[in-house]
């Protein structure tokens, strides 16, 4: 089945909902335009990065075409931010109706149960509310050419689509990226899950196990715990969220195993087989050699991501690319074809919807109107969506280390802050890195509930080059979780006391006396 036929039908079960969303992102009664000349922006890949691409040039008086293959809105509407994001919402409400007791409300009896099937079909038709925003027609009513099919480079300065060439003065590769499959033993057969197919779930699995402790792998198996799955989390490295610093991924995996997530770190998958309408994972660990079995009724595969390279005739462009890393861009975005840019999960390390909508706006700035705007200065934050969240953005110790660059650190833990004492979610902490000696703030990582709120005001003072002086000077709502960064600024305010600026001070209260 061809990879767009494959899509549309996983946009599965085909009820009102997904009938919508399919309306709006792949209408099948779509007729492709009449190229008219050339454009000034030919925009292969219609998720985060080419819709803001498309639209942003069309806003500006430019001639765009936008070229999709599967469904318009890409990972995030249909496979990636928006469902996963419902699910996790009800999960929260989930553990949030198990845990009322201890706020002094008595639930009745059976609260908490989960109804699998009304939290997939909440999930489907928020998904296809939202998808209005990124519909065909929507883009077509903006001044857009709309195309659906296969986008292939025939030149470096034409593309084909549907057997129409287009001839572009610029163009833009934002094809993204798919759930990248480990070449172990049997998984190719074993009928496994991955974020692409996850959200046409119908039935809870009574047991799910879960390769991968990256982003989604964690988000997944702590919600699905939440909904009564037993879950199983498989990771190779020691403990989940390898990218993040250890006493921040230390507080989220406690909150796993909390929930009743199982999990085998130092551990890799060595074959999948299926028994008996059983998925039987073989887990050998990496330390002594030990090797056990994990049985599930479904396995969700979340191990990294890979390039969506193949089919574009790149080659044909001088386009380089490289099919595990994606294509090859310098700091202003632009392939190896200087008339040809790309932006998002394709060309990026940061795969994430709002870095992909960032990297638009360079495009079109570099591209169009002769900027020399550069994806290096671009400060992203991100966060994991689990319970409490964590949220970085900058530089973290490791890193600032390999810079051979020095650090003060200053780390308020939510304990001590009265909103997330009376919330009873005291898990967690605010850690803010400051340039030594100085209050130049180069990064930050908080774990907390809303910590993806939080770590704005952090990013939003490095971009506008505020420091900690100035967060302390902020003034906070009473009582809320931001206060926690007021605190981390007035801890860097008490440094600036020295014992002969405490002297002086000392001598003006006794001359005021």
């Amino acid at each position: 089945m061809p990879r767009a036929a494959r899509d549309i039908a996983e946009a599965s079960p085909l009820d009102r909902h997904n009938r919508l969303l399919l309306s709006n992102v792949h209408p099948q009664d779509w007729r492709n335009p009449e190229p008219k000349g050339r454009y000034h922006m030919v925009v292969v890949g219609a998720g985060t990065a080419g819709l803001v691409t498309a639209m942003g040039a069309a806003g500006l008086g430019a001639k765009v075409a936008l070229i999709e293959r599967n469904l318009l809105g890409g990972d995030c509407l249909n496979s990636g931010c928006v469902p996963s994001k419902a699910l996790i919402r009800a999960a929260h409400a989930a553990a949030a109706a198990r845990g009322a007791e201890e706020f002094g409300v008595r639930p009745q009896a059976g609260a908490g149960a989960v109804d699998f099937g009304m939290v997939m079909e909440r999930m489907r038709r928020l998904r296809a509310g939202i998808s209005a925003h990124d519909s065909a027609r929507r883009f077509r009513d903006q001044g857009v050419d709309v195309y659906l099919g296969q986008a292939t480079f025939s030149g470096d300065r034409t593309v084909v689509v549907g057997g129409a060439e287009l001839r572009f003065s610029k163009a833009c590769i934002a094809t993204g990226t798919r759930a990248a499959v480990p070449p172990v033993p049997g998984l190719k057969d074993a009928a496994a899950l991955t974020n692409e197919n996850l959200f046409t779930l119908t039935d809870l699995p009574r047991r799910l196990a879960v390769i991968g402790a990256g982003p989604i792998g964690v988000e997944m198996a702590q919600s699905f715990a939440r909904f009564g799955s037993r879950v199983t989390l498989i990771e190779s490295a020691r403990g989940i969220l390898s990218r993040e610093d250890r006493d921040a991924a230390e507080v989220v995996e406690r909150s796993l195993r909390r929930d009743g997530v199982e999990t085998l770190f130092d551990s890799a998958a060595s074959g999948v087989s299926t028994v008996q309408g059983e998925t039987v994972v073989s887990v050998r660990s990496r330390t002594g050699g030990n090797e056990t079995e994990v049985r599930a009724d479904r396995l969700l595969v979340a191990a990294g991501r890979a390039p969506n390279v193949e089919g574009l005739g790149l080659d044909r462009a001088g386009i380089h690319y490289d099919v595990r890393k994606g294509v090859t861009v310098d700091d202003r975005l632009r392939t190896s074809n200087r008339r040809v840019y790309a932006a998002g999960d394709i060309c990026s390390a940061f795969k994430f919807t709002h870095a992909a909508d960032a990297m638009a706006r360079i495009v079109i700035r570099n591209a169009l109107f002769f900027g020399r705007s550069k994806a290096s200065s671009l400060n992203i934050p991100w966060c994991t969506y689990s319970d409490p969240e964590l949220a970085h953005v900058g530089l973290s110790e490791r890193e600032a280390t390999a810079k051979h660059m020095k650090l003060d650190t200053y780390r308020i833990d939510m304990a001590s802050v009265d909103r997330a004492v009376l919330d009873g979610e005291t898990d967690g902490f605010v850690k803010v890195h400051c340039k030594r000696g100085s209050d130049s703030i180069v990064g930050a990582t908080i774990v907390a509930r809303h910590a993806g709120e939080m770590i704005s005001e952090i990013t939003a003072a490095m971009n506008g080059g505020m420091g900690l002086q100035g967060l302390s000077a902020t003034i906070h709502p009473y009582p809320t979780r931001t206060e926690a960064i007021r605190k981390a600024g007035d801890a860097f305010q008490r440094t600036r006391l020295t014992p002969r600026s405490r002297s002086l001070l000392k001598a003006v209260l006794r001359f005021n006396r």
